[in-house]
């Protein structure tokens, strides 16, 4: 008779468990029970007040709304962009598929100040762009570009491995059945990498809603049009309200474990439909 021990895969769980357990708890639960800690000073009257004014309200919302509109843009380009790096073979591939990390590497900050001054009026794009209207620095749209760029990377990384395990022999055998390219895209590829797909969402959009360095800088910081909600606290850290700047930072971290509880859910559905 197997004891428990010998049924475990790895050795030395005990120390295992102990170490992830202080990980989570120096690096994730501390400063988020500090961050409660700091927000019940404030009286239930008080912390409504502080969260739900009108410039907070429109800072929820652009938050929310850009990450999202972004994480989706960040699915579509990714998934592209994965598909060809997996499925083609062409010169400088290495250099490309290296250059798709560029946002890891890149200091946020860097990339708002190239944005920003690639969409201005005077930029190598705004020159073009502004004319026709489109404002690219500081404005919404310069936001969700920026937001874009920084959740790229983690969509192409998630796709990527899931589209090198498609067997092709499937996609064959839909050609044979008769199935047009369009069919065989719909009914066969996006099935099999669908979980994958919520997976590289879940990451862009909770990426995207706690980003400051770059969005600082293009977006112009104006209230009610396009200051995000971690410019908010940052506003009231420098009027030093810093219980109203934690209360702010909660609600926001309550939107983000909110979203992502539905989105796991969402993909532990999908996982058991498609599986």
């Amino acid at each position: 008779m197997t004891t428990d021990v010998n049924r475990r895969v790895l050795p030395g769980f005990a120390l295992s468990l102990g170490y992830t357990v202080f990980y989570l708890s120096l690096l994730v639960l501390i400063p988020i029970l500090a961050g409660v800690v700091k927000t019940s000073s404030l009286s239930l009257e008080s912390f409504w007040a502080a969260v739900s004014t009108d410039r907070a309200v429109a800072a929820y919302k652009l938050t929310v709304g850009a990450a999202v509109v972004s994480a989706a843009i960040d699915i579509v380009l990714g998934a592209v962009v994965a598909w060809v790096l997996v499925r083609y073979d062409f010169p400088l591939k290495r250099i490309f598929d290296a250059l798709v990390d560029l946002p890891f590497a890149l200091p946020t900050a860097v990339a708002g100040l190239v944005y920003s001054d690639l969409y201005t009026e005077q930029g190598w794009l705004g020159r073009f762009l502004v004319p026709l209207g489109i404002q690219g620095a500081y404005s919404r749209l310069g936001i969700v570009l920026v937001l874009t760029f920084i959740g790229f990377p983690f969509v192409v990384r998630t796709l990527q491995p899931v589209i090198e395990n498609l067997e092709t022999d499937v996609e064959e055998a839909a050609a044979c059945l008769g199935a047009s390219r369009w069919q065989t895209v719909t009914r066969v590829l996006l099935p099999a990498i669908y979980p994958a797909t919520i997976t590289a969402f879940a990451l862009a959009f909770a990426r995207a809603l706690g980003e400051y360095g770059s969005v600082v800088f293009i977006s112009g910081n104006m209230p009610y049009r396009t200051e995000i909600a971690p410019v908010l606290i940052v506003a009231r850290l420098e009027e030093f309200a810093y219980g109203e700047a934690t209360a702010i930072a909660i609600v926001l971290l309550v939107i983000s474990l909110a979203t992502l509880f539905l989105i796991n859910l969402l993909e532990r559905w999908s996982t058991r439909a498609h599986g």
